[in-house]
């Protein structure tokens, strides 16, 4: 990828938005699968301090430039510290891109994800890509990944357990509409949002027994 060269006085000019003023999910069904995503991710990866988990998120890609910037719905960077950024500059990061973005796709996002998203991710190096539609209405079929191979992202074929992310070691599963995230390595689901909640209150109420004997 070509930087643009650049003196620090130019630099200091050039302004990288931090949002595009649009909603985070333009219906409940995206907005909750994106989110859901995230935070399981987020839970997956909560002790490893070199990796980054995040979604809308600015993206940008080259310096100087900005209006190369896509927002992927979620994605993981490994390598990278674990800490709060307002948008994520590849040259701030050591040329790290994302190894792993997630696309919910909805009526006017569907055409976009498989198409220039896909071809910006292919062009960073992103390893692996996924799309989901959780309404079953725009993709078909409605989870899709993809994985680069040679410089080309290659269609991966489901197995009996969903298709397989050689980066996060999940299997990616569509259980009635919702996308579910398995490990590889114990079968175990990944706890959705509500399911968490549910876990850490069930917790709480045996140590509470606990505590009163």
């Amino acid at each position: 990828m070509n930087m643009l060269a650049i003196s620090p006085e130019q630099t200091e000019e050039i302004y990288y938005p931090e949002s595009d003023g649009k909603p985070m999910g333009e219906t409940d069904w995206h907005r909750k699968a994106m989110m859901a995503l995230i935070e399981m991710l987020e839970a997956r990866y909560r002790d490893r301090q070199d990796v980054y988990v995040s979604g809308n998120l600015f993206v940008y890609y080259e310096k100087g430039k900005p209006s190369s910037v896509f927002a992927p719905d979620a994605f993981v960077v490994f390598g990278v510290p674990k800490r709060e950024r307002r948008t994520y500059k590849l040259w701030e990061e050591g040329g790290k891109a994302p190894d792993v973005v997630f696309e919910v796709s909805s009526e006017s996002t569907s055409l976009e994800d498989e198409g220039s998203k896909k071809v910006i991710c292919r062009r960073l190096g992103v390893s692996e890509y996924f799309l989901y539609d959780p309404e079953q209405a725009y993709l078909e079929p409605p989870l899709q990944g993809f994985r680069l191979t040679n410089g080309r992202y290659q269609l991966l074929t489901p197995d009996a357990n969903g298709l397989y992310s050689q980066q996060l070691d999940l299997y990616l599963r569509l259980e009635g509409q919702q996308l579910r995230l398995i490990d590889a390595a114990t079968g175990e689901h990944l706890l959705m949002p509500q399911e968490a909640q549910a876990e850490l209150a069930r917790l709480r109420s045996e140590l509470a027994k606990l505590q009163r004997k």
